[in-house]
């Protein structure tokens, strides 16, 4: 009999969520492995154990991320109306980063590493929740509703107004109150789904 894993996928969550609400508190040049094993009341060795690095322990963070967006677009109810679930799948991406905004900062605000290019895990994850959105993208285009515009630059289009949303929410400026942030981006999701749809 194999001898059993010292340190479990329970405990992977727990360090993941540490590991997030270390960024949240201090920034991302703050995160420490023994600050986060500290929190959850183990040891440096269960993250050594479990990511193999800082390095490891932040990209699993970011793949942990996409998968979080993925798993939120694919949970959304397919209608009749791929326009309207569409417009769905981008309140996902805006819940998403309102709550876990240092996720949302680490894979779409990190200038030294976008999106995590750099780490293999972190785009096959990120490649995953982008075939998701760009599975919707096609429905829209299936339906006769992208006039010329390719499924493909229409999707570059969606993801652009998402991040310019969402980094304005974030950023607390008077653009987006807080009280009034789903219905400014129910319109604009709106108003760019009509333009894509123009022949």
């Amino acid at each position: 009999m194999g001898r059993p894993r010292e340190h479990d996928e329970h405990t992977a969550r727990a360090l993941l969520k540490a590991a997030e609400h270390a960024i949240q508190r201090d920034g991302p040049e703050a995160i420490s492995i023994r600050g986060v094993a500290s929190d959850v009341g183990t040891t440096t060795r269960a993250v050594y154990s479990l990511f193999g690095s800082k390095q490891g322990l932040v990209a699993a963070l970011a793949a942990h991320a996409f998968d979080l967006l993925r798993t939120g677009m694919e949970q959304l109810p397919e209608t009749s109306a791929p326009d309207d679930d569409l417009i769905e799948a981008g309140l996902v991406i805006r819940r998403f980063a309102l709550e876990h905004p240092s996720l949302f900062r680490i894979v779409f605000r990190n200038t030294a590493d976008p999106f995590m290019r750099s780490q293999l895990m972190v785009r096959s994850a990120s490649a995953r929740a982008l075939d998701v959105l760009k599975a919707k993208m096609a429905r829209l285009a299936a339906a006769g509703l992208l006039g010329t515009t390719g499924a493909d630059e229409a999707t570059v289009h969606f993801r652009a107004l998402c991040d310019g949303l969402a980094g304005l929410e974030l950023g607390g400026t008077s653009a987006i109150p807080a009280d009034d942030g789903e219905r400014l981006w129910r319109a604009g999701l709106r108003a760019l789904v009509r333009g894509l749809t123009t022949p």
